[in-house]
């Protein structure tokens, strides 16, 4: 049964054999007691944000005027305080290593408690009955017992349909990190178990045994899985990741199933099979129901082709019809299959979803944000109707597929497009007295249906913001283009009652503001206002509005917003890592620590959705 030597007596199986049913069960139960703890608070949280909206006239620990505040140290805000503690250094103090990698201190603490859980199942209890302690017949059969045993939940991690993101509100993509922190502590986990196979008296014997070569098989095939899962390699070869991946997971499965098929631990494996079957129908099912009742699959209609266009050297814009069934909430994403652009035609990659499900836009008459105090009828429709008339996709351009994609938007071709999704969270800023907006480049994808959203709900009544700052870092002054139609008719369309600041920053070079000015294909000279870039008078016009050349500085702007709050304070990015970790360090202590709570300071939540993953 297992991997024996004369040595072993049959009191040492038996023990072992209890230890195997056992241990892995106890593991399990800590794991689904942190994951029904994590979901607790997480459902809470989101409860308590959807009953937190107050209205202007209500104040409660969390609310003071926004106007005129004055600072007030309060003992009743104490748990308030505690609660801000706990984010500042659970999710914004950070380990980083190098210029991208970068993980908070509850990512840290996960990784290290699970790593220390498992590593303590398996060398606990190690001493055999004639008294050997960490007998290699213990540890080393225990150990890969304990690391198949977490298979099922690894798979699980890696699906975009799963029981875990049910259980704890978290949403697939921001689970990518444990899935990956649990494959990698399996894999060192089964490579302790093999040395233990080397160097136990028996393992010369055996090497010739089918169910060791599956094992060995399976061992190099999770090596390779491994290896071309890291960063460096996602980022630069996503195709390659994804077929390796995708493969390497398949052999490793089988060939685990074989090797502990041996030993009556297939138990722990089989699971894994069912989980990835039912996430793939899931979506398969998503994908035929979808793509055929609302774009559908007649010849010569249409509706599934996707227009291109080059924005920019780096970025794509991708827009198809929206369906009117097809719903979505700012800030989720969905997968793109494009059969004639991939190199296989299964492949789905996963894109923001820059449009606005909503007829906001196409209000007729907006009030009038610059100070004139009248009314105006909309002149800004124009290319923005794909705002909310469209799926509209901004593409950044990479390798593999993106460039491909690019050689298509040059000539402005059209594809042909599947759509899953949506998919992922949808932070509901409603109940936020002041939310703040940070994207850097493309990542306006997620920031600027949020900041509509904000608008409309205000209109509506169901938001009790007072304030939205919109702050935009770009490469190009023509980058504006993108959006400006789009801003200015959601600043004309904010009501009295809700302040819009909206702060664009060009860190390009002076060169860039002509290309712009050509661009923009201005005949009147007298509408060219030059401020740092050439842009649009009428979105300058705008009370609110400001462009300005250079980096943007977001220690001072997040400092000062945070000094003008009170209540309940927001702050969402979207954006490169450098962007994502300058928002963090800038609201660490003190500026949103329990000193600051106290004092009757906002309390101040962080959305991060960075480009990449850790």
């Amino acid at each position: 049964m297992f991997s024996e030597s004369s040595q072993v007596s049959k009191a040492d199986i038996t023990i072992l054999t209890e230890q195997l049913d056992s241990y892995p069960q106890q593991v399990w139960i800590y794991i689904g007691i942190f994951l029904f703890v994590v979901g607790f608070f997480q459902w809470g949280s989101h409860i308590h944000s959807k009953f937190a909206r107050r209205t202007h006239h209500e104040s409660d620990e969390e609310t003071a005027p926004i106007h005129n505040i004055q600072y007030k140290f309060s003992l009743r805000r104490i748990p308030l305080a505690f609660i801000n503690f706990y984010r500042v250094v659970a999710f914004r103090w950070t380990l980083e290593i190098g210029k991208s990698y970068t993980l908070n201190m509850a990512e840290v603490l996960v990784t290290v408690t699970y790593i220390a859980l498992l590593l303590a199942y398996a060398f606990i209890n190690t001493t055999s009955v004639e008294g050997q302690k960490l007998d290699v017949f213990y540890w080393s059969n225990r150990i890969a017992v304990l690391a198949s045993s977490q298979f099922p939940i690894v798979t699980a991690l890696g699906t975009k349909n799963n029981l875990v993101s049910l259980v704890t509100g978290i949403s697939y993509d921001r689970l990518n990190y444990i899935h990956r922190m649990m494959a990698r502590t399996c894999f060192m986990l089964l490579c302790i178990h093999g040395v233990g196979e080397v160097i136990y008296p028996s393992a010369q014997k055996t090497s010739n045994n089918d169910w060791v070569q599956a094992g060995t098989i399976a061992l190099i095939a999770f090596a390779v899985v491994i290896v071309v899962s890291l960063r460096p390699v996602r980022s630069n070869v996503y195709e390659l990741f994804f077929y390796v991946h995708f493969i390497g997971v398949l052999i490793f499965l089988v060939a685990a199933y074989f090797h502990t098929n041996g030993i009556f631990g297939s138990y722990w494996i089989w699971p894994s099979f069912m989980i990835w079957a039912l996430d793939r129908f899931i979506r398969v099912v998503r994908l035929v129901v979808f793509n055929h009742s609302y774009f559908g699959f007649k010849s010569g209609s249409g509706t599934m082709d996707a227009t291109t266009e080059m924005l920019s050297e780096d970025i794509v814009r991708v827009r198809l019809r929206r369906p009117s069934h097809f719903h979505w909430s700012p800030g989720q994403a969905a997968y793109l299959i494009m059969p004639s652009v991939s190199t296989l035609p299964f492949e789905a990659h996963p894109f923001t979803i820059a449009s606005f499900d909503s007829s906001l836009l196409s209000t007729a008459e907006t009030e009038d944000q610059s100070g004139s105090g009248e009314n105006h009828e909309t002149q800004v429709l124009g290319s923005s109707n794909s705002l909310w008339k469209e799926l509209v996709f901004l593409v950044n351009v990479h390798g593999g597929f993106t460039k491909k994609l690019k050689e298509v938007a040059a000539t402005k071709g059209t594809v042909k497009v599947f759509v899953d999704g949506p998919y992922g969270p949808s932070a509901d800023l409603g109940s936020y007295d002041t939310s703040v907006l940070v994207a850097g480049g493309s990542g306006i994808s997620y920031t600027l249906p949020v900041l509509l959203s904000v608008i409309e709900q205000v209109r509506k009544g169901k938001s009790s913001c007072k304030r939205v700052v919109f702050i935009w870092s770009i490469r190009q002054a023509g980058y504006v283009q993108w959006i400006e139609e789009a801003l200015i008719k959601a600043v004309q369309l904010a009501p009295p009652s809700l302040t819009v600041s909206i702060r664009i920053f060009n860190t390009g070079s002076p060169t860039t503001t002509q290309s712009m000015e050509e661009v923009s294909g201005l005949s009147n000279p007298t509408e060219k206002i030059v401020t740092f870039e050439q842009t649009s008078s009428m979105l300058l016009s705008l009370r609110g509005v400001k462009m300005e050349s250079g980096r943007s500085d977001l220690d001072a702007l997040l400092k000062e917003e945070v000094s003008m709050a009170s209540g309940r304070m927001s702050v969402s990015v979207c954006g490169s890592h450098g962007i994502a970790r300058a928002v963090r360090h800038a609201l660490r202590f003190p500026v949103s620590g329990p000193s600051s709570v106290l004092s009757g300071g906002p309390s101040v939540t962080l959305f991060v959705e960075s480009f990449g993953y850790a």
